[in-house]
C-alpha cells in the first residue's frame, strides 16, 4: 500500500516556532503540504487548548506536573490537527456541487499539467451521474501531509526536581515520541545534523518499520546540504532497519532560521550529485536495510522503496521552480520565506508582515544573535530586536529565558543555562569589566554577548499574539527569520496568488533586478568567505588555512559547473544567459580577488 502522490510541486518548509505551527489546519485541505515545529511544548499546550475549543473538539490541560507531558502535549496536539484536517478534507470533498466551494479552489489551485486535474475533467466529461463523480473525488483527492520537524541538536536534559531524567526525556527524544505515538500518517524532518542516540530512539517505534508492502505510516525526512552527508546519515539508520523516505537540501546561506554554511559547496552542483548518484543511493541503502531488517526478524520489502529528493532555499520564481522540477527530477521544491505574507497559509502578525513587505536587501541579514551559536537569519526592526536594544540601552539586557529550549552554556553553572538569559549576560559582563580594556575593545566584546536574544519567545510570539492568548514573563516581540528572498515579495498576497505565482500562471513580484537563486547564493558564499578569510588573517593555523582552500576550490567548481550549465542548458537559460554570465564572471573575480593569509612558520 503506497501514498497517492502529492497533487502539488511544492511544499511549506517549517519555518520559526509559530509561523508554521497551524499551517495544515490551513491548506493541508487544498491538497498542499507543510511541516510544524515540535520544539515548544508550551505553544502547543495552548494551540491545542484554542483549536479544541474553535472546532468544538474534547480538550484535556496537560499540566508540567504530568509524568511525560512534553511528549503527551505533542501528541494531544498532533491528533487534533489531524481530527481537523480529516473533518476540513471531507468538507471540501462535499462541497463540489458548489460553484464558489472551497473544492473548486482545490481544483483551482493545481498546476495544469496536473493529472489530478486532467483526470478530474475526463471524470465530469464522462459521468453523467452526479454519485459517479463524488466516487471518483472521494477515491482520487489528497490532503496535504502534516508532516513535524525536529531540530535534532536541540536535545537539552530534562530534570525532575534537581535530578537529571533519563534521555528519553531530553527535548528532542521526548518530541519524537509525541510524534511517534499520534495519529498521523505523516513524516518527521530531522535538520540540523546527526544526532546518534537520537537515531537509535526511533527503533522503539513500529510505524518508522516498513512492512511487506512497502508502507511505512511514518518516515523519515533528513534535511541535508551535500551528498556525502546524506549516504552517511543514510547508512546510519538503515543499519537499524530505518529507511530515509526522502532527502531535502537545502541552501546552506540562501535560505531563513539558522544557516548553516557547507564547505562553499553550491546548489547546483549539489543536486547535480543527487542526481546522478540516486539510483546507487538507492541500492546501497537498500542492501543494509534489508540485512538489517532481517537481523531484527522485521518484515522485508518486496521491492526498493520509494526516495524522494525535495529541494529549499531561495527559489522565488516559476522558472527556478520548474527549473528545479526538470533538470534535476526533484519531487517537490520548499516555498518558505515568501508565503510569510500570506495569511491564509502561515501564522505572522499584522505588524510584522508588514516589515516583511517592506524589506529591502539590507534589510535581511545573518546575524549573531542566536543563542545557538549558528548564523542567523534576521530582520532589520522586527519588535524582538526593538525590546532587546531598548533593555541594552536602560542598562538590563537579557532576557528572563522562561522557556529554556536553548540552554547549552555551563561556564557558570552546573545545569546549562542560555547565552540570552540575564543570568549568562551579567557574570559576562562582570568578567568583562575586570579585564581593563579600552572603551572601543569593551564596547566591541560587550555588543557580542548583548547581542544574543530570546529566540524561544521570539519565534513564538506570533501566534500568542494572533490569537491572543495569555502568556506569562516579559513581552521579547517577535523575532522573525526570512531568507534573503524576501526582498523580492513586497505585499501580503492570498494563498490563491501565491499558488498561481509558483506555477506561473501570474506573478506577484514586482522587483525588477532580482538574481537568479544560483547567483544569489553564490554571492553570499563568497561574502560568507570573505569574512571567514577576514576573520583568520591574524591567527591563521594550518587547519583553518585547509579548510579556507578547501572552501575556495568548492567554490571554484560550482562556478565552472555553472558557466557550463548557464551556457548549454538551451531552454531554461536562452533569454537571460548573457547577463547570468557576466554576473558569473564578476564573482569568479571577486572570488579570485580574495587572497587566504599565507601560514608563516616561525
Amino acid at each position: 500500500m503506497q501514498h497517492k502522490k502529492n497533487p502539488h510541486t511544492f511544499h511549506v518548509p517549517v519555518m520559526g516556532l509559530a509561523f508554521t505551527i497551524d499551517s495544515p489546519i490551513k491548506i493541508a485541505k487544498y491538497g498542499i503540504s507543510s511541516v510544524i515545529s515540535i520544539v515548544d511544548d508550551i505553544l502547543i499546550e495552548k494551540m491545542n487548548e484554542y483549536y479544541s475549543k474553535k472546532f468544538e473538539l474534547p480538550y484535556q490541560a496537560i499540566s508540567t506536573k504530568v509524568e511525560d507531558y512534553r511528549a503527551k502535549r505533542i501528541t494531544s496536539y498532533l491528533n487534533t490537527v489531524d481530527t481537523i484536517v480529516k473533518q476540513k478534507f471531507e468538507n471540501l470533498k462535499k462541497s463540489f456541487e458548489d460553484k464558489t466551494s472551497e473544492f473548486e479552489k482545490y481544483m483551482d489551485m493545481l498546476p495544469d499539467f496536473s493529472e489530478l486535474k486532467q483526470n478530474f475533467i475526463e471524470a465530469i466529461h464522462n459521468n453523467t451521474l452526479k454519485e459517479d463523480v463524488q466516487n471518483w473525488i472521494q477515491q482520487n483527492l489528497v490532503p496535504g501531509n502534516i508532516d513535524v520537524n525536529i531540530m535534532t541538536k536541540l536535545d537539552k536534559v530534562n530534570y525532575n526536581k534537581k535530578e537529571a531524567l533519563p534521555s528519553e526525556y531530553n527535548d528532542a527524544h521526548a518530541a519524537l515520541r509525541g510524534f511517534a505515538n499520534s495519529n498521523l500518517t505523516s513524516s518527521v524532518v530531522l535538520s540540523a545534523g546527526m544526532n546518534p542516540r537520537l537515531y537509535a530512539y526511533f527503533e522503539n517505534f513500529n510505524d518508522f518499520f516498513p512492512t511487506e508492502d512497502g508502507y511505512l505510516k511514518k518516515k523519515i525526512i533528513l534535511k541535508v546540504s551535500d551528498y556525502r552527508s546524506a549516504i552517511i546519515q543514510g547508512k546510519f539508520l538503515a543499519k537499524k532497519g530505518l529507511w530515509v523516505s526522502e532527502y531535502r537540501i537545502e541552501s546552506g546561506l540562501n535560505c531563513g532560521g539558522h544557516a548553516f554554511a557547507s564547505d562553499g559547496y553550491l546548489m547546483g552542483p549539489i543536486l547535480e550529485e543527487f542526481k546522478n548518484n540516486k539510483e546507487n543511493l538507492i541500492d546501497e541503502v537498500s542492501s543494509i536495510l534489508i540485512d538489517a531488517l532481517k537481523s531484527k526478524n522485521k518484515a522485508i520489502p518486496a521491492k526498493p522503496l520509494n526516495l524522494g529528493i525535495t529541494v529549499q532555499g531561495g527559489v522565488g520564481t516559476h522558472e527556478e521552480h520548474e527549473f528545479l522540477l526538470e533538470n534535476y527530477n526533484i519531487d517537490s521544491v520548499g516555498w518558505g520565506s515568501p508565503f510569510l505574507l500570506v495569511p491564509e497559509a502561515t501564522t505572522v502578525d499584522s505588524k510584522t508582515i508588514n516589515t516583511l513587505a517592506n524589506a529591502t536587501e539590507d534589510d535581511l541579514y545573518l546575524s549573531n544573535v542566536s543563542p545557538l551559536g549558528v548564523p542567523f537569519n534576521s530582520l532589520k526592526g522586527s519588535t524582538n530586536e526593538i525590546i532587546k536594544n531598548k533593555r541594552i540601552d536602560a542598562n538590563n539586557p537579557g532576557s528572563s529565558c522562561p522557556k529554556k529550549f536553548l540552554t547549552s552554556n555551563t561556564e557558570y553553572t552546573d545545569i546549562a543555562i542560555c547565552t540570552a538569559s540575564k543570568k549568562f549576560q551579567s557574570h559576562k559582563i562582570e568578567e568583562l569589566k575586570l579585564e581593563g580594556l579600552n572603551e572601543n575593545d569593551y564596547s566591541k566584546k560587550l555588543a557580542k554577548i548583548t547581542d544574543k536574544t530570546c529566540l524561544c519567545e521570539g519565534l513564538s510570539n506570533a501566534a500568542f499574539l494572533n490569537y491572543d492568548m495569555d502568556k506569562k514573563g516579559a513581552d521579547e516581540g517577535i523575532a522573525i527569520c526570512p531568507g534573503p528572498n524576501m526582498a523580492y515579495f513586497s505585499k501580503e498576497v492570498s494563498l490563491k496568488e501565491m499558488v498561481s505565482h509558483i506555477y506561473g500562471k501570474s506573478n506577484v513580484i514586482s522587483f525588477q533586478n532580482r538574481p537568479h537563486m544560483f547567483i544569489k547564493e553564490l554571492a553570499m558564499y563568497v561574502d560568507y568567505f570573505s569574512n571567514k578569510v577576514e576573520e583568520v588573517k591574524d591567527s591563521l593555523s594550518v587547519k583553518q588555512e585547509k579548510y579556507l582552500t578547501n572552501f575556495q576550490n568548492n567554490l571554484n567548481d560550482g562556478i565552472n559547473y555553472y558557466n557550463e550549465l548557464f551556457s548549454t542548458t538551451k531552454e531554461a537559460f536562452e533569454n537571460n544567459k548573457d547577463h547570468l554570465l557576466v554576473e558569473l564572471e564578476k564573482l569568479k573575480q571577486r572570488l579570485f580577488n580574495i587572497e587566504i593569509p599565507v601560514l608563516t612558520t616561525a
